[in-house]
């Protein structure tokens, strides 16, 4: 399979860089499990003053990120990721949490880092949660509803017992 468009998979995130795709993506697929490179092509002589890019160097990397498919394209310095659009990563264990924010983290802008939103070394926005953080923000009990909101405002990175704990109110 490839990341082209597929019935159960018709959207796929296409993601410019200015010139790193290819090491945006070879770092992507070392932290999520079943995650591969599935094509990578080369600018061609063809259009090179309108693309800008070297014949041979990277023009689009196609990926998958646990099975999500992704592209990446060289595209130049025109544009830039902002916290506008981010991925969610969602994650059972505080295991799990600290394994994607650390590497997704590493080299990254720390100023970015709230609530468990992380901006990476090429400007990308991620969320890294645990699954839990839902029930226990909207529990139907204001009260512990408000405490969990209160202490997942004061986390950078999310700390599920200590989320639970002040859900219950210790």
């Amino acid at each position: 399979m490839t990341a082209s468009a597929t019935p159960s998979n018709r959207i796929t995130p296409f993601l410019w860089f200015a010139d790193q795709a290819e090491e945006a993506a070879h770092l992507y697929t070392s932290i999520f499990a079943n995650s591969r490179i599935v094509h990578v092509s080369r600018f061609g002589d063809g259009g090179k003053e309108v693309t800008g890019g070297q014949p041979g160097s990277v023009m689009t990397v196609e990926f998958e990120l646990d099975g999500q498919p992704f592209v990446a394209l060289n595209g130049g310095p025109l544009f830039s990721f902002t916290e506008a659009i981010s991925f969610k990563v969602a994650c059972r264990t505080q295991e799990e949490v600290d394994h994607f924010w650390e590497r997704l983290s590493e080299g990254g802008d720390e100023a970015a880092q709230q609530c468990g939103w992380l901006k990476d070394r090429f400007g990308v926005s991620w969320q890294v949660v645990p699954e839990v953080l839902g029930r226990l923000l909207g529990d139907p009990n204001p009260e512990k509803a408000r405490r969990a909101t209160e202490a997942m405002l004061a986390m950078k990175k999310l700390d599920i017992a200590a989320l639970e704990r002040a859900h219950a109110g210790a």
